[in-house]
């Protein structure tokens, strides 16, 4: 049974860490939300770390730079682990050649800087879908577009029998109060089409191992998983990603499921049941907002 709680002092003494999502729990893609904001300082300040998990399509610095801009004090984390970065390292593996067909927007192009972790990078080299051996989709081209815009290129590319390394698992997100399609959407539609689709962020492993090791790295040990919390408003993406790693998961209504659980300041308790139950999926505890 999910407890519904209405702040994270309630049960922040139960945990040395958190693996907190960033959009739609920390920020609207524009804005840091401030309650959330000091919810995290006083975190830390009760001597917590904070991992920020994200599936941004972007590398942990690019994503600093961001922040900074947007006002986020760094004071806030300790780390980031994102999506970008484990996709980042499997391309420079890789696992999907060394010529790469490119799905997404020009901000996107920091995905393709060197990454000098990798010992031995792949030579990776963009080209046209004709020449591919791969696809690199850090989302849509564009991201308020019909998503069939992109299906010509989809189906080539699974007629060719390319991989799709899938840069951002996320379906949708809300930058501000428009709602923009993710690279997770297409990922699915090629899924869909019988296309093999790799994924490295949540909900899929690759993006917990990351997690745990820049933790590590951040407090100078080894954290219990059953002392680390996972807080994200993605149902499919934190709370299914926490129950596959066996931790705890605080789900935030108020981002993307705000009207399936009636969510004001905090949802409604048959509401938040009902999507549950719908979904199939039990997070520890659940709460209106990240404060």
């Amino acid at each position: 049974m999910t407890r519904i709680i209405h702040s994270l002092d309630e049960i922040s003494a139960d945990y040395d860490a958190l693996f907190c999502d960033l959009w739609g729990c920390v920020h609207d893609g524009e804005t840091p939300f401030p309650a959330a904001v000091d919810a995290l300082l006083r975190y830390r300040k009760s001597g917590g770390a904070v991992v920020l998990v994200t599936n941004a399509p972007r590398q942990a610095e690019a994503i600093q730079r961001h922040l900074d801009k947007m006002g986020l004090p760094r004071e806030a984390y300790d780390a980031i682990a994102s999506s970008g970065d484990a996709a980042r390292a499997a391309m420079y593996r890789g696992a999907v050649g060394e010529k790469v067909f490119f799905m997404g927007e020009k901000h996107d192009l920091v995905f393709f800087d060197p990454m000098p972790e990798i010992e031995n990078p792949v030579a990776i080299e963009r080209v046209g879908l004709e020449e591919a051996e791969g696809i690199v989709c850090c989302g849509p081209f564009d991201p308020h577009a019909a998503l069939d815009l992109s299906r010509p290129e989809l189906l080539y590319g699974k007629a060719k029998d390319m991989k799709l390394l899938c840069a951002n698992p996320d379906i949708v997100v809300d930058r501000g109060s428009v709602r923009e399609w993710c690279a997770g959407a297409l990922a699915e539609i090629y899924t869909e089409m019988g296309g093999e689709s790799l994924y490295f962020g949540k909900p899929h492993p690759p993006i917990y191992d990351l997690a745990r090791d820049r933790l590590a790295l951040a407090t100078g040990k080894k954290i219990d998983e059953f002392r680390i919390l996972a807080v994200g408003d993605g149902i499919r993406t934190d709370v299914q990603g926490a129950i596959g790693e066996d931790l705890d998961s605080l789900y935030i209504t108020g981002g993307l499921a705000a009207e399936e659980t009636k969510t004001d300041h905090s949802p409604e308790e048959s509401a938040l049941m009902a999507f549950l139950e719908s979904e199939q999926l039990t997070p520890t505890y659940a709460a209106g907002f990240l404060r």
